[in-house]
């Protein structure tokens, strides 16, 4: 299975949609995505990225399921360095990197940061039962830090030979070929992959930049009978920017964007 992560395209925040810029982001997106094998698109209420799921579903003829818990991760902060109050995140590295519960990926929530909204962590468990759900309809239920696929038919396991990829090998016939296109936004982004790949949010809050309408994919590795992980293949791919002559947008990054 396949989950294929786009943020919304570039932000016109004021007003929850997108700018010129992120209009012509999201249509050059439509052009890589028109072809993709998408088993069901998903999106969040929030305009900025039903705005750029637009361009995508009007090409296929499809709609998209809305969930409200793919909205933005937006559970308000005061940064104790700058004051700031806002998105639980983009924190000054002398603060959270100093932190070792920061790096642990259940540590972070025993934060006094974290606890000082008492609406984040609820919301960060809605998130993560969200996505659980979701696979779950796919037959992928969690099994404490990894998940089962109850497609399986208890045929022979997948090679571990690193000479054929999984999807190549002789294995089940039934093996599930699912892929979801989530559109959503940087944050919550983040919270998911968190949950699918074991590791603290705010370490992703802080090293990852996903700019607007990048791709992000991670799938299962299905190697020994049910038993699936998922793993990163692409994260924040926005080379359908530079085909098409479109800069790629520093909406939410705090350096020059490498535009090569």
């Amino acid at each position: 299975m396949k989950i294929i992560f786009v943020r919304h395209g570039d932000p016109d925040y004021e007003h929850d949609t997108l700018t010129e810029k992120g209009i012509r982001e999201a249509k050059l997106l439509s052009d890589r995505t028109v072809n993709w094998p998408v088993t069901q698109f998903y999106c969040s209420p929030l305009g900025r990225a039903q705005k750029t799921a637009s361009y995508t579903l009007d090409r296929v003829g499809r709609e998209a399921i809305t969930h409200d818990w793919m909205k933005e991760f937006f559970y308000p902060i005061e940064d104790p360095v700058t004051g700031r109050v806002g998105v639980p995140w983009d924190f000054m590295p002398e603060y959270w990197t100093n932190i070792p519960q920061m790096y642990d990926r259940e540590g972070w929530k025993e934060t006094e940061i974290y606890r000082s909204n008492p609406e984040l962590l609820p919301a960060y468990t809605q998130v993560c039962e969200g996505i659980d759900d979701i696979l779950a309809s796919y037959g992928y239920k969690r099994n404490g830090n990894h998940y089962l696929n109850e497609n399986h038919s208890g045929q022979a396991p997948y090679t571990d030979s690193g000479a054929t990829a999984p999807h190549m090998a002789e294995g089940p016939a039934d093996r599930t070929e699912s892929t979801i296109v989530i559109f959503c936004h940087l944050g919550v982004t983040c919270v998911m992959m968190s949950h699918l790949l074991g590791i603290s949010p705010a370490l992703l809050f802080h090293s990852l930049y996903l700019a607007p309408t990048s791709v992000t994919i991670l799938g299962t590795e299905e190697r020994r009978g049910n038993i699936a992980q998922f793993r990163a293949q692409v994260i924040g791919d926005a080379s359908h920017l530079t085909k098409g002559g479109e800069p790629i947008s520093a909406a939410g990054y705090f350096t020059d964007v490498f535009q090569g």
